[in-house]
């Protein structure tokens, strides 16, 4: 007993200030990625083949962040030329075609349906579902709950049951095996409902991109609300999410 109270008083007020500071991450953090337009044409060449998701568009002079798993390949080739990785944390969208961008992306509270607003602006209890997730997404979403961040404080807590939900939170690339349990999950939810897709093997198939035992993109199976891309995202991004969206 003597030693926890020791190790609280060392570690002092350790709860995260956000969203009224925004705290700052780790240097090697990469973040909302801002292309270059001016590059050579055979550096952006070099990128595209190099990139393992196929994420980088050469025609548009852009990347898609739902593809993308923030490896930095392209930014460790093109020596920041082409693409430079940001430590800004704020990427989700509310429309998936958002995600292919140049660095720029809409403001979320704005492009967020008002009337989620009003129904889950007070209390918002969500159901997270691992459709053949790596945990890497999931181990990202369970940190919330943890003193640092302390989701609950938002009204904002994860639920053990789709009946007393709002709304779920799927992970992984949706696997054959998995696809069945998730729609019975969703359709549990009672109405109205919300569905958030985090990381990229949700909204694309990430890694899996290509293969048969997946879903190559949560949206295409259900009406998604929330992208939240990364591989996995930042506890601050989902947390960004959920509360410019909802809050």
């Amino acid at each position: 007993m003597l030693n926890t109270l020791k190790n609280r008083y060392e570690q002092g007020y350790r709860t995260c200030g956000y969203p009224k500071e925004k705290p700052a991450v780790f240097p090697r953090y990469r973040g909302r990625p801002v292309i270059q337009t001016g590059a050579s044409p055979e550096i952006i060449t070099s990128c595209a083949d190099a990139c393992p998701q196929d994420a980088i568009l050469v025609a548009d002079k852009k990347i898609d962040m739902g593809r993308c798993i923030f490896c930095g390949t392209c930014e460790r080739i093109s020596k920041g030329e082409f693409v430079k990785f940001t430590g800004d944390f704020e990427i989700s969208t509310a429309q998936k075609a958002d995600l292919i961008t140049d660095g720029d992306l809409p403001a979320l509270a704005e492009h967020s349906k008002q009337h989620f607003k009003k129904l889950f602006g007070r209390s918002l209890q969500l159901r997270q579902v691992s459709a053949a997730g790596c945990n890497a997404c999931e181990a990202d979403l369970n940190v919330l709950a943890t003193p640092f961040f302390d989701l609950a404080r938002f009204g904002i807590n994860f639920v053990a049951s789709p009946r007393h939900s709002d709304g779920i939170v799927v992970t992984g690339p949706v696997s054959r095996n998995m696809k069945t349990a998730l729609l019975q999950t969703y359709e549990a939810v009672p109405n109205p409902k919300v569905v958030i897709a985090v990381g990229s093997c949700t909204i694309t198939g990430g890694p899996f991109l290509g293969s048969p035992e997946i879903t190559e993109g949560l949206d295409t199976i259900l009406p998604v609300d929330l992208f939240i891309p990364g591989c996995p995202p930042h506890p601050l991004t989902n947390l960004h999410a959920l509360l410019a969206f909802f809050k």
